[in-house]
């Protein structure tokens, strides 16, 4: 599982049948600082996930990438790499609340 921010969202009028009416985030993974524990920094990369807890644009979320992402319900006959599988209420790294 992985920390990430949602950045945005992505929308498709053609897919794979299996997708149609599925909500597709834009996530920026989130990173501890280790120059300063305290905070997030973002990870440089993009990832395209399935959402299907209602996440939204800021929300910080739990994403799993490969084989584990079609594990989550209702996800094992999708083609997907990475699927949101929760939201975070808080993350405490060496006695320092982050989110």
């Amino acid at each position: 599982m992985f920390l990430a921010r949602v950045i945005g969202a992505v929308v498709s009028t053609k897919k794979d049948e299996t997708m149609r009416g599925r909500k597709l985030l834009l996530l920026r993974p989130m990173l501890v600082d280790e120059a300063k524990p305290a905070q997030f920094r973002p990870g440089s990369n993009t990832i395209v996930a399935v959402d299907s807890l209602g996440a939204g644009a800021g929300d910080l979320v739990l994403f799993c990438q490969g084989s584990s992402a079609r594990q989550a319900a209702g996800m094992k006959s999708l083609p997907i790499d990475a699927a949101v599988i929760g939201l975070v209420d808080t993350v405490e790294v060496l006695g320092h609340r982050l989110a």
